[in-house]
């Protein structure tokens, strides 16, 4: 029972009480207990006197008062010791029952209290085992991220081997240029002592052998690609932008083409600082629209994918002419094989350190990659490799050293996930993760000479650095 409803029982129970009370024990007090009422026929009427008031009385079945009860109001009996009792009862009555009411509201508030603090307390619980989830998570993200990074030191432990013995290597050339040094103090004190054809051809074949060390660094095997390092935001979604990787050092001319299809105009531009800024050089109106966004500028020439074809032409920036042109025997074209953004890119060209590709499928392989070499003057396929990777399946590719590296998406979480190797003809599956920061490639490409990956990420045009682990031979190795 609710406390209203025990409060309410209490006071009904005490008026009963008292009722009771008063009706067995008011005749007696006021002296009407001995009255004596007489019965007849003829009904005596007992009129109240004034100042007094009727308490009872009964009826016969044919509705005739037989018995009235009367007793002085209230106010005359005020003086008398058992009416200040009924008063005291009456007053302590009350009492009680403002007291019930008190305690009644009092044991609400405490109860609505009670709950509040039982609330807070399975919110504290609960916050509890939330901190103890998020510790024993923490330090699960904690120990997965070591061991990550464990795992990405260790094929570094082999190339910083190798560097110890390259080391050495400079070491040597070091004293030795030392010892150039010395003898060369020593002409200018003694002019005439040595013999300079002999110190000369000395320099020239260290030289030589320095050249040589650098030339055999220019290849190994893809470990890690990082950045991306944004140059620009501009054009489209999709386009393309190179350099030639055979320029000399002094010559960094940039080109720009914008979209993958219905377009012909290349832009020129002299420097990196120059596009940035967007100082054209040059604008060359090619022949022909090209197809996808897979175009490569290899010894000053323009090696693209013709529109609705699987034509490859060859365009010369210093004459403005088409140097050559050849159909790539089988290659599917215009989105019958192309990487799983689309946009034509069935046909990608590309150039590495050994030098022209291109990157295509055909039904004869099922639709999977096809590797061909090509002689860069006549277009002529040198030599072909059949990969099983589907090239639909593919987010883009490109060469390093005569390996193929294929990515396994061209959105967000892309990595390079398959290399096949031309030298070996053996293939890998590879994870080496890189960040997608734009969400969208629709071109990557490896140029040699600057060792980067020249991408374009949802109208970004972007840098990636490679780190290559290189293997030196040395004459011992033969």
């Amino acid at each position: 029972m609710s406390p209203p409803l025990l409060k309410l029982g209490a006071v009904l129970s005490t008026m009963a009480m008292i009722s009771n009370w008063m009706s067995q024990t008011l005749p007696s007090l006021v002296g009407l207990n001995t009255t004596r009422i007489t019965t007849s026929d003829t009904l005596t009427q007992i009129s109240p006197k004034e100042g007094w008031q009727v308490y009872s009385s009964a009826q016969d079945p044919d509705g005739r008062c037989i018995c009235t009860v009367v007793a002085p109001e209230q106010n005359l009996c005020s003086r008398d010791a058992k009416s200040r009792q009924l008063r005291q009862l009456l007053e302590k009555v009350q009492n009680m029952s403002q007291s019930i009411e008190v305690l009644n509201l009092r044991t609400q508030r405490d109860f609505q209290y009670v709950l509040k603090m039982e609330t807070q307390m399975k919110g504290l619980k609960a916050k509890f085992r939330q901190i103890e989830d998020d510790r024993k998570t923490l330090m699960t993200k904690h120990f997965q991220e070591l061991k990550e990074k464990m795992d990405e030191l260790l094929p570094l432990i082999p190339v910083l081997e190798q560097y110890k013995t390259d080391a050495k290597l400079i070491t040597q050339f070091k004293e030795e240029i030392k010892n150039l040094s010395t003898v060369l103090t020593g002409i200018q004190e003694e002019i005439g002592a040595y013999d300079y054809e002999e110190l000369h051809q000395r320099v020239i074949n260290l030289e030589t052998r320095l050249r040589d060390c650098m030339k055999k660094l220019t290849c190994g095997k893809l470990m890690k690609i990082t950045g991306p390092i944004t140059v620009k935001i501009s054009g489209t979604r999709f386009g393309a932008w190179m350099t030639d990787p055979l320029a000399s050092e002094k010559n960094n001319r940039v080109w720009y083409m914008d979209s993958y299809t219905n377009n012909k105009i290349v832009r020129e531009y002299k420097s990196i600082a120059d596009f940035v800024s967007g100082a054209e050089s040059r604008t060359y109106n090619l022949p022909f629209k090209w197809a996808g966004t897979n175009h490569v500028v290899y010894n000053g020439s323009l090696y693209f994918n013709k529109y609705q074809s699987n034509i490859i032409i060859k365009y010369s920036f210093d004459t403005g002419r088409v140097l050559a042109q050849r159909s790539l025997e089988y290659a599917g074209f215009h989105n019958v094989y192309p990487y799983t953004w689309g946009g034509f890119s069935d046909i990608d060209l590309m150039a590495d350190e050994i030098g022209l590709w291109a990157v295509y499928a055909t039904n004869q392989n099922a639709g999977n990659i096809v590797i061909s070499q090509l002689n860069q003057d006549t277009l002529e396929v040198l030599k072909s490799w059949n990969t099983g990777y589907p090239k639909r399946s593919a987010g883009e590719s490109f060469m390093i050293c005569g390996t193929l590296y294929v990515t396994n998406s061209h959105l967000t979480g892309a990595k390079v996930y398959y290399s096949y190797s031309t030298k070996t003809s053996t293939y890998e599956y590879t994870d080496i993760p890189f960040h997608n920061q734009y969400f969208h490639i629709s071109m990557l490409d490896y140029n040699a000479r600057d060792r980067a990956l020249y991408a374009w990420n949802n109208g970004h045009q972007v840098l990636f650095n490679v780190t290559l682990f290189h293997v030196i031979k040395t004459e011992d190795d033969t």
